[in-house]
C-alpha cells in the first residue's frame, strides 16, 4: 500500500488562485519575451528565437519561485553553461546518440560544479546537440542568443511579476534586513541557529537543491510556533479577551479618538455602531498608525511639518470634519468567542496584528490584544503540571 501511495501526487493541494497566478506569469513572461526580444520563428542569422527549454524555465520561475533551482544564478548560468557544453559537444562528436547523451551528462556535471543546477538546462544542452545545422551556423553565439538573452528576459519579467503578485523572487536572503530595515530576524525566525548551521542541515539531508536557507528558517520558526499552540490547552478567545471595551462610533471626531489613545495608552480602538444601547455592531478598527499616516499625508499635501499636520488633524475646529469612520480599517482578522488562542498565535507573533476583535455574529463581544495573549501564555507557563496517574505495571510493583 505504501508503495502505491508513493506513486501518487507528492505535491500538496495548491489553491486555484496560485495555479492561476503561475499560469498567467508564464503567459506574460513568454509573451513579452516573444514579442520584444526573441521571435517564435527560427532565426539562424542572429539567433533571436525562442527555444523549447524556455517553457521549462518558465515553470520554475513562475510556479516555484522559492526553489533554489529557479534563482537567477541557477537559471542564467545553468542555461548558458549547458549551451556552451552542448555546442562544444555538437561541434566535435558526429554520432547523434553519443552526442546527445554526452552533452546532457557533461552539462549536469558543469552545472553542479558551478552551483547553478537548473533542470531546463539539460534540455538546452540536448537542443544544441540535436540541432547541428543551427550550431554550425551560430557556433558559440548560440549560448548568448537565444539562450542567455531569453533567460535574462524571463528572469526580469519573473522578478517584476513576483513583486506585483505578492511573492518573493529572487528568494529571501538569510541576512537580509527585516521589513523595518533592521538586521534582526523576524520574531518567529529567531531560532538561535546560524546560517552555517542551517546550511549544514540542508547538506546533511541533501535538501540544498530543494530549499533555501532563509526559507528553512521560516519553516522551522513556523513549526515551533505551531508546536507551541499545542501547549496552550483548551483556552479560547472568550477566556482571555477584554470584554468591557472603550469604543468609538464611526462619526466620532478624530480629536476625541486621539484623546482616548492618549488617556488610555491604547494601540487600537474598536469602531462600533449602537455600543451605547448595548448592541455594539462591529464595523472597524482604528490603530494609532492610522492617525500617524493620515497626519503625514496631510502635512505633505500642504507642505507643513508633521507636527502641524497632526495638530490640524485632531483639533476641534469647525472646518475639520475627519471622523473615525474615515480612517478605520475594515478588513482585519476576526475571531469568535470559541476561537482557540492557538489560532491567534500566528497572527500576532510577527507583529503584523496588534489586536483581534471577537465577534458574536456581528456584535462586538470583546477584543484580544497582544497584552491579553502574553498574559494568558504566562499563566499557562507557570501553571503546575499535574502528575500523571500511575500505570498498572507501576501499581503491580508497589
Amino acid at each position: 500500500m505504501s508503495f502505491l501511495r508513493s506513486l501518487g501526487p507528492a505535491v500538496a493541494h495548491v489553491h486555484p488562485a496560485e495555479a492561476l497566478r503561475a499560469g498567467i506569469g508564464a503567459l506574460v513572461g513568454l509573451g513579452l519575451t516573444g514579442l520584444f526580444v526573441l521571435s517564435p520563428a527560427v532565426d539562424l542569422h542572429l539567433g533571436l528565437y525562442l527555444v523549447a527549454p524556455f517553457g521549462a524555465t518558465s515553470v520554475l520561475l513562475f510556479a516555484v519561485p522559492n526553489s533554489p533551482l529557479a534563482q537567477p544564478w541557477s537559471a542564467v548560468v545553468g542555461n548558458v553553461m549547458a549551451a556552451l557544453v552542448g555546442v562544444a559537444v555538437c561541434l566535435t562528436i558526429r554520432d547523434p546518440v553519443l552526442r546527445i547523451a554526452l552533452a546532457v551528462g557533461l552539462a549536469i556535471s558543469a552545472m553542479i560544479l558551478c552551483r547553478a543546477v537548473h533542470p531546463p538546462a539539460g534540455a538546452v544542452a540536448m537542443t544544441a546537440a540535436m540541432s547541428p545545422d543551427a550550431v554550425h551556423r551560430l557556433g558559440f553565439w548560440f549560448a548568448l542568443s537565444p539562450i542567455a538573452l531569453g533567460t535574462v528576459s524571463l528572469v526580469v519579467v519573473a522578478t517584476l511579476y513576483a513583486r506585483l503578485t505578492g511573492r518573493h523572487y529572487p528568494f529571501r536572503q538569510f541576512d537580509a534586513p527585516n521589513r523595518h530595515g533592521t538586521s534582526d530576524a523576524a520574531p518567529p525566525e529567531r531560532l538561535g541557529l546560524t546560517e552555517a548551521e542551517l546550511t549544514g542541515l540542508l547538506d546533511r539531508y541533501r535538501q540544498s537543491l530543494n530549499l533555501g536557507v532563509e526559507d528553512l528558517a521560516r519553516l522551522i520558526g513556523a513549526a515551533e510556533l505551531q508546536a507551541a499552540t499545542h501547549r496552550t490547552g483548551p483556552l479560547t478567545a472568550a477566556d482571555i479577551m477584554s470584554r468591557n471595551l472603550v469604543t468609538v462610533a464611526p462619526e466620532t471626531p478624530l480629536a476625541e479618538v486621539a484623546d482616548l489613545f492618549r488617556r488610555h495608552r491604547f494601540t487600537s480602538l474598536p469602531v462600533a455602531i449602537g455600543a451605547a444601547e448595548g448592541e455594539g455592531r462591529f464595523v472597524g478598527l482604528i490603530f494609532q498608525i492610522h492617525l500617524i499616516d493620515l497626519a503625514r499625508a496631510e502635512a505633505r499635501r500642504r507642505g507643513w511639518p508633521f507636527g502641524k499636520g497632526m495638530r490640524r488633524l485632531v483639533e476641534r475646529a469647525p472646518d475639520v470634519t475627519r471622523r473615525a469612520g474615515d480612517i478605520m480599517a475594515v478588513a482585519v482578522p476576526r475571531a469568535t468567542p470559541a476561537t482557540p488562542i492557538a489560532a491567534l498565535l500566528p497572527l500576532m507573533a510577527d507583529g503584523g496584528v496588534d489586536a483581534v476583535p471577537v465577534l458574536d455574529q456581528s456584535r462586538l463581544a470583546g477584543i484580544v490584544t497582544r497584552t491579553d495573549l502574553i498574559a494568558a501564555l504566562a499563566r499557562e507557563g507557570i501553571r503546575p503540571v499535574e502528575p500523571a496517574a500511575p500505570s498498572e505495571s507501576a501499581q503491580d510493583w508497589a
